[in-house]
């Protein structure tokens, strides 16, 4: 199962990335949890800056921007 983190402080543009990877997760197939972040400090030790942040597996795959949902299924299914 992949693991999905939304990073953001629940503003318009993060709420909006949280709704785009749950339409890539149904795209792709595949299982994930899909978990908000909203700690500063938590979102500071990935190393972004601006929000919102899209991480899989520990890994930070876009900040700062809303990717499609074909990329992150893309991503995904990587």
């Amino acid at each position: 199962m992949k693991k999905i983190e939304v990073l953001g402080p629940g503003c318009a543009n993060c709420v909006r990335l949280e709704k785009v990877a749950r339409e890539a997760v149904a795209m792709a197939g595949v299982e994930a949890e899909i978990v908000k972040v909203t700690d500063y400090g938590a979102i500071a030790a990935y190393g972004i800056m601006s929000t919102p942040g899209l991480v899989i597996d520990g890994k930070v795959v876009s900040y700062g921007r809303i990717p499609s949902a074909g990329d992150i299924a893309l991503w995904l299914s990587e």
